[in-house]
């Protein structure tokens, strides 16, 4: 589909070239039976490259295609409703270039939002003054914990001040559907203080996708599903968003071993392969519990969660299994998952992630 656009809007613009052809008598045009000035015969021309500007400029996906689209579009129609008799139905791949340009806008708009949120919560983001994780570090946790650190190779490496995540996954937008999205996402965290913003892109084709943003931030939950970056699908915000927010931080510990040392984590021993943390932070707390396998690995994690915003939200199981673990920057973490909720109709297993690669402290950010 993207190709075939590619060629609709390269031969659009090409025939734009009739009216310059025209207008400066380079070849008679039989077709065109308006007088058309040299005036008129150079906007042709600049329609005409514009067009050819744009459709490269969309297949090579250039951010800024949208812009070059538009302009192109309004002195197409322009010239179109000047010579309406030559020229109308140039009124229809104006019209779907005028959508793909706006969805295009749609898209920068979203990604200019995302960039500058994440940038304010890396600016916000305090280094430790700890230079690295140690032994005597891990005296007052219990003892899956300390486990669970040990193993994953923490243990005399910098403490983690920020990370970003590179996902892939499968989503599935109800519980009563057993249709699957597959989808991209990357999330920059904040360990001081606990902060995170994750965007997600689920693609339904080749012009129609979902772009989701949640964020965590001075103890406040945002969640924001957009269609093409236009047209909004879910704007959330609230205390009951607040928390559940909270507690999908304190379970993605597992990718930040080091953060189980914050000093807004306290844990609460269970048994020997079990333990409860509860993170607060300005005004807003939850609670989790850790579970751990004999080799000091986490296998899953469990939290009584809102799944909704609404004024009659309950909270609910929502458990994440670790199926598969790898290795970072020396840092062993899990790096496939499912997220499940325990749902009266029964379980709802809605995400399937798999982390294609963290970056632990990075000295700049990159989009």
């Amino acid at each position: 589909m993207k190709i075939l656009f590619f060629i609709l809007v390269i031969l659009h613009g090409l025939i734009h070239l009739l009216g310059f052809l025209k207008a400066f008598q380079i070849r008679e045009i039989r077709e065109l039976t308006l007088p058309i000035s040299k005036p008129m015969g150079l906007l042709w021309l600049l329609a005409a490259a514009l067009f050819v500007i744009y459709g490269l400029m969309y297949l090579f996906q250039s951010k800024y295609s949208w812009l070059i689209g538009l302009i192109g579009v309004v002195i197409s129609q322009v010239l179109v409703f000047i010579f309406w008799k030559d020229a109308k139905i140039g009124t229809l791949p104006n019209l779907l270039i005028f959508i793909i340009a706006l969805m295009n806008w749609g898209q920068f708009r979203f990604q200019q939002m995302v960039e500058n949120q994440t940038l304010q919560i890396v600016r916000a983001s305090n280094p430790s003054g700890v230079q690295s994780v140690k032994e005597e570090d891990l005296k007052n946790l219990p003892e899956p914990v300390s486990r669970w650190i040990r193993q994953s190779g923490m243990i005399g490496k910098p403490y983690l001040n920020g990370a970003k995540v590179s996902q892939i996954a499968e989503m599935q937008m109800s519980p009563n559907k057993d249709q699957w999205m597959e989808a991209t996402a990357e999330q920059y965290t904040s360990m001081n203080p606990p902060a995170f913003i994750w965007v997600v892109d689920a693609r339904m084709n080749s012009f129609l996708n979902f772009r989701g943003r949640d964020k965590f931030e001075n103890g406040k939950g945002e969640m924001l599903i957009q269609l093409n970056g236009l047209i909004p699908i879910v704007d959330e915000k609230g205390e009951k968003l607040d928390e559940g927010s909270l507690q999908r931080f304190l379970g993605e510990m597992v990718w930040f071993p080091s953060l189980a040392l914050s000093s807004h984590v306290s844990w609460e021993p269970i048994d020997s392969h079990s333990a409860k943390a509860t993170l607060e932070f300005q005004g807003t707390s939850g609670s989790g519990t850790f579970f751990f396998n004999k080799g000091g690995e986490v296998t899953r994690f469990s939290a009584l969660r809102y799944r909704g915003n609404e004024t009659d939200a309950q909270r609910t199981e929502w458990i994440m299994d670790i199926q598969e673990y790898s290795t970072f920057e020396g840092i062993r973490v899990p790096s496939k998952m499912t997220s499940t909720w325990k749902l009266d109709s029964g379980d709802w297993t809605w995400l399937k992630l798999e982390v294609k690669d963290i970056k632990y402290n990075p000295e700049r950010i990159e989009f």
